[in-house]
């Protein structure tokens, strides 16, 4: 140890401040723990906050606001053509993040929780060193390793500040609208960002190399969104790479293989969103016990615990699927598992959202999960052309749908797509988590009218007693 340095000492030592980290932080502080966070930023919130899910949806909301108003013009409401000031839009996003991340900080000082700015790497399993930071080491009786993920490049073509060729923290630092964008992957974040450039007017066109857009969702709800981005992307590839790309001052120049008419193509900016990987590197784990898989993600187990006694992990570095709300969940499994609290991540159904136009929601059990492990499931849709609430919002492409376990006529899963089910699928995950057989959500009174309608008739297709459809009387 070098004289002079500054070493403190805690009981538990979050490094990463996103939502798995502040979750972790927020829930021990509360059960009495004392905790200090560690993070690069300057205040809590990680890449969810700053660079990730809330200025994405602040994008994706004013999209979609663009379009609703031309749609407008079919119902007999006609505006003028949008006047996009980018200037507003970044101030717009920059107040909805600092209102978000000045609270985290209020909540962070009301907890006693230290904040601490600096870059931190295990030196063994009871320390850390922090790089750039007034302290120089911090010594831990816990330490929890929420330092989330990282988008992954093109090969070869490292992200760069300010190039043509966009990470999805370039695409939404919006500094131009360009007249022609690609998109290379089907994905969420992929088609989400499209959907964000369109809206504000830019030529997109998609790439993916399978041969269906969101790979491992159930197709009946990602077939409304194909239909929609078809019409609204200037070209939707599938079966298709990208094998080369070339940044000039001015484009990019890209070579396709696949479902392509045009092999060599010129854009003025590429969005790659091809996958995201974890923020391992550099952070010391090999002074240490914890142990990481072939794609370098932490292992844990259902206590969120690494094979180092000392040390948990949450969130995007330990693998799983990469959602700010598992974290959050994580977290505070890792900071009651601390405590010596009973607890486990056992989550039945962990809801998915995909927040384009239509959005689209998912939560236990798919379809496809089903046919994959030859699990007899019996499957009943409710189309939103016959809702009510659909017709008069304008929205009749979407559908719901429950997917039940034939003996027991409990809820395994749920799939909707359509407007807003941002919201509805919070109903299925319920119906999951308590055990509920459809009979449940069928005698469950919705009102009407509302698009959680469609869920409750979904229900009552399986009783033989849905309203607006015709349906065959089942016997027990």
């Amino acid at each position: 140890m070098v004289v002079g340095e500054l070493t403190q000492e805690t009981e538990v030592l979050v490094i990463g401040a996103g939502p798995g980290g502040y979750a972790a932080a927020f829930r021990a502080a509360d059960l009495g723990l004392e905790v200090t966070m560690v993070d690069t930023g300057a205040r809590p919130g990680g890449v969810c906050l700053f660079r990730g899910c809330i200025p994405s949806k602040t994008f994706l909301y004013l999209a979609e606001l663009i379009h609703d108003a031309a749609r407008a013009a079919s119902m007999g409401v006609e505006f003028g053509a949008p006047r996009i000031d980018l200037a507003g839009l970044r101030a717009w996003k920059g107040k909805v993040l600092d209102t978000l991340a000045d609270g985290l900080v209020k909540l962070s000082n009301r907890r006693g929780v230290q904040l601490l700015q600096g870059r931190a790497a295990f030196e063994g399993s009871d320390t850390i060193r922090l790089h750039e930071a007034e302290v120089s080491r911090i010594k831990f009786r816990h330490a929890i390793v929420a330092t989330g993920s990282h988008p992954t490049p093109f090969p070869g073509m490292p992200f760069k500040q300010g190039g043509r060729v966009m990470s999805s923290t370039g695409a939404l630092a919006l500094t131009d609208i360009p007249e022609s964008l690609l998109v290379l992957g089907g994905g969420y974040v992929g088609l989400e960002l499209g959907t964000v450039y369109a809206g504000l007017g830019s030529r997109v066109s998609l790439v993916e190399v399978e041969d269906r857009l969101l790979p491992g969702v159930d197709q009946d709800l990602v077939k409304p969104l194909h239909q929609r981005l078809q019409a609204t992307f200037a070209g939707l590839h599938l079966n298709t790479k990208v094998s080369a790309l070339k940044e000039n001052a001015n484009n990019v120049e890209v070579t396709l293989e696949g479902d392509v008419e045009t092999p060599q193509r010129t854009f003025d900016r590429v969005l790659v969103a091809i996958g995201r990987k974890p923020n391992t590197r550099d952070l010391g784990l090999e002074h240490t016990q914890v142990k990481l898989d072939e794609g370098g993600f932490v292992v844990v187990d259902r206590q969120q615990r690494t094979a180092d006694e000392r040390i948990l992990a949450v969130g995007d570095v330990a693998g799983g699927m990469l959602l700010a709300h598992k974290a959050m969940r994580e977290g505070k499994v890792a900071a009651e598992v601390i405590a010596g609290e009973p607890s486990a991540f056992d989550v039945r159904a962990m809801p998915s959202v995909v927040y384009t136009d239509p959005q689209i929601a998912w939560c236990g059990l798919t379809e496809e999960q089903a046919r994959q492990t030859n699990r007899p499931v019996d499957v009943q849709r409710f189309p939103w052309k016959i809702s009510g609430r659909a017709l008069t919002m304008g929205t009749p492409e979407g559908l719901t749908k429950i997917i039940v376990d034939p003996q027991t006529q409990r809820i395994l899963g749920v799939g909707i797509t359509g407007r807003d089910t941002e919201g509805l699928i919070a109903e299925g995950v319920l119906a999951i988590e308590m055990g509920a057989l459809a009979e449940d959500v069928a005698l469950s009174i919705h009102p009407h009218p509302t698009l959680s309608e469609t869920e409750g008739e979904a229900a009552e297709i399986f009783l033989g007693s849905a309203t607006h459809m015709i349906s065959q009387r089942r016997t027990a």
